[in-house]
């Protein structure tokens, strides 16, 4: 049986006037249905764009390339426009980072779920209306009938996000990409929303890719866990070896850069990762992560770094040893504090 999601070789090359950006390079995901794959990182290491290109919603100064780029065993590459869209909002659904761009604010989220819904299917108004009604009430957007006929300014951005969750929910999809599902949502509704993606992929068995660079909402939800930097995955694994026993420098970095009760002692400074994410221009002829490592050595500044098995699905793209031996805290507080 094919995997829900298959990726294999993905690139993204944009041209600009200062050169090629590769913000993505060589991409390699698998997904089953059932499954939560969790993609995390820093602000610009290429997450939602990796997901843009999956749904083919990239810009039109990019290229895509790929070896393979599968949906339930059907090649999405050089599928034509109106093949993908039959797919992209009926098959695979997207819930944006930000609902508030993400809903058109002329149109009533009523008139915005019946419209999904009658895109792709063969429906009457009165059944796309019950219908999107059924879903709201899912997604407990109480009271439905008065939010239907509302305008997503006058909804508070936890129901915001509810409606879109409800909107990529109309079709019945198997896989569902999650673009930081819970960003600016206070602490409640983030774990709301949470358990409602949760107990919704427990009833209806949909994949789920999670984008996010919050690794308490990954340790709840993901049952593997990708980390991503400067467009590459230079991690990869079962969420909880992953976090119990990172194997990059760049895991170890962003670990402890978060407050963990029971690991980081009280008034402890939290450690962070000196720099910032790389421009993605030219070819990658080092390790990326090279110029903000505190273990880098001279190899990983003269060559380009392939990602290697380290276990029973695990993969690390380093070249210290397998078993995450030479991490060290005392090594990067040493960084820190000549950085400082």
């Amino acid at each position: 049986m094919p995997h829900l999601l298959e990726v294999q070789g993905l690139h993204v090359d944009i041209d600009t006037d200062q050169g090629t950006l590769k913000p993505i390079v060589g991409i390699d995901l698998v997904l089953d249905r059932g499954e939560t794959l969790a993609i995390v990182g820093e602000s610009g290491c290429g997450k939602s764009l990796t997901a843009h290109a999956i749904l083919g919603l990239l810009p039109r100064r990019a290229r895509l390339r790929a070896e393979r780029l599968s949906y339930a065993g059907r090649s999405l590459l050089g599928l034509k426009q109106r093949a993908m869209n039959n797919i992209r909002g009926d098959r695979i659904c997207m819930i944006f980072q930000d609902p508030m761009t993400a809903l058109d604010p002329c149109y009533t989220v009523g008139a915005q779920m019946v419209e999904v819904l009658r895109q792709h299917a063969t429906i009457s108004a009165a059944a796309a209306r019950a219908r999107a009604l059924e879903l709201l009430d899912l997604v407990q957007v109480a009271p439905a009938r008065e939010r239907f006929g509302q305008y997503p300014h006058e909804l508070s951005g936890g129901l915001r996000q509810r409606v879109m969750i409800a909107m990529s929910l109309l079709c019945e999809p198997d896989l569902l990409i999650a673009d930081e599902p819970t960003t600016a949502l206070d602490v409640t509704v983030q774990a709301q929303i949470l358990q409602l993606l949760m107990d919704i992929q427990h009833e209806t068995g949909i994949g789920m890719i999670l984008i996010t660079h919050d690794l308490g909402v990954v340790a709840r939800v993901a049952h593997r866990t990708a980390v991503m930097y400067c467009g590459q995955i230079v991690e990869h694994g079962p969420t909880r070896d992953l976090l119990d026993h990172p194997l990059h420098p760049y895991t170890e970095g962003l670990l402890r850069s978060i407050p963990i009760p029971g690991r980081v002692p009280r008034r402890a400074k939290l450690g962070y990762i000196p720099g910032i994410v790389p421009a993605p221009l030219g070819v990658h002829g080092q390790c990326t992560f090279a110029p903000r490592c505190p273990y880098a050595t001279e190899p990983c500044w003269t060559q380009a770094i392939a990602l290697r098995a380290a276990g029973p699905a695990r993969d690390v793209r380093c070249i210290l040893p397998l078993d995450g031996s030479a991490l060290s805290p005392e090594i990067w507080n040493r960084a820190l504090e000549e950085e400082t």
